[in-house]
């Protein structure tokens, strides 16, 4: 234990995701002994983000103003909605270079044990996008783990009086892992094989 500033810093570094007390202490230590101009473009980084950064009101990814780049690209097809649950899955998929539709992020997954329900995630802005008929197929690339997997089969029993196809990754992602850390190749044959889920038709 540390005393005062030092402490502060530390305890709010390990309430980041990924960061446990000891990786903590060495961006701490490395942060004081960091010169000033690199410890300052680092809150200006920080402020930069809180300020200008937001969530598209239209499929929740981040923009820098009220829709992202990805619902404001015209060539992308309206037909097909990718569902996932981070921003950071829409770069994921957008690296393999597969996908030409559009995105809805979820802001998680459903995870009861976390306190996580459907209606802390973005399923009722999905179920309205879909209300108009213009969707032809959903494909549901929730993260291939217990949470990612309930989350998939709760929307997939939602869809399926709707009359929209809808699909799940395909074998090639690990189970228990996470989007972001596939690589590109293995999430673009899971995409290539993706399968329909729900619909027996």
């Amino acid at each position: 234990m540390y005393e005062g500033a030092v402490q502060d810093l530390i305890d709010e570094l390990g309430r980041l995701p990924g960061v446990g007390p000891k990786s903590a202490q060495r961006i701490a230590f490395h942060l004081l002994a960091a010169d000033h101009q690199e410890v300052k473009r680092l809150v200006d980084a920080l402020t930069e983000v809180k300020l200008r950064v937001q969530f598209c009101e239209v499929c929740g990814n981040v923009a820098e103003s009220e829709r992202c780049r990805i619902c404001l690209d015209p060539r992308r097809s309206d037909e097909v909605i990718c569902v996932v649950e981070e921003p950071k899955d829409v770069v994921a998929i957008e690296r393999t270079r597969e996908f030409r539709g559009r995105y809805h992020v979820l802001g998680g997954a459903i995870n009861p044990i976390e306190n996580v329900g459907p209606d802390d995630l973005r399923i009722s802005e999905l179920l309205s996008r879909l209300a108009d008929g213009t969707v032809t197929e959903v494909i549901l690339a929730t993260d291939p783990n217990v949470e990612g997997e309930a989350t998939a089969t709760y929307l997939s029993r939602l869809m399926g009086p709707m009359g929209i196809t809808v699909s799940r990754l395909a074998s090639g992602l690990p189970v228990g892992g996470d989007l972001e850390y596939a690589d590109e190749v293995t999430l673009g044959r899971a995409f290539e094989g993706r399968r329909v889920i729900g619909n027996d038709r």
